[in-house]
């Protein structure tokens, strides 16, 4: 068994107000949640308007499983509109 973490600190350049960001967060969030089955948390810079923290965690029978998975959820991420990566941080624990 793998239990395995990423998280994205990402731009959000076309939201001005809490209320956009909360928009652009939710559907990533959802996004990943509905289609990998990965916890998914806003983890970070919750009171800045143009940047965000989000953060997932799964859990898998073997490390390739767990890499493949992560790939496909940043592929995921980094396909969305409203947001553009800035930094990613991946951690896997055998």
């Amino acid at each position: 068994m793998v239990v395995a973490s990423q998280t994205w600190e990402l731009s959000l350049p076309g939201c001005s107000s809490l209320k956009e960001k909360r928009s652009v967060v939710r559907s990533i969030r959802d996004r990943l949640a509905s289609r990998f089955n990965v916890s998914v948390a806003e983890t970070g810079m919750q009171d800045v308007h143009a940047r965000a923290e989000l953060s997932i965690a799964l859990v898998a029978s073997d490390g390739r499983m767990a890499e493949s998975l992560l790939d496909k959820t940043d592929r995921l991420v980094e396909s969305h509109g409203g947001a553009v990566i800035v930094g990613v941080h991946r951690e896997i624990y055998s």
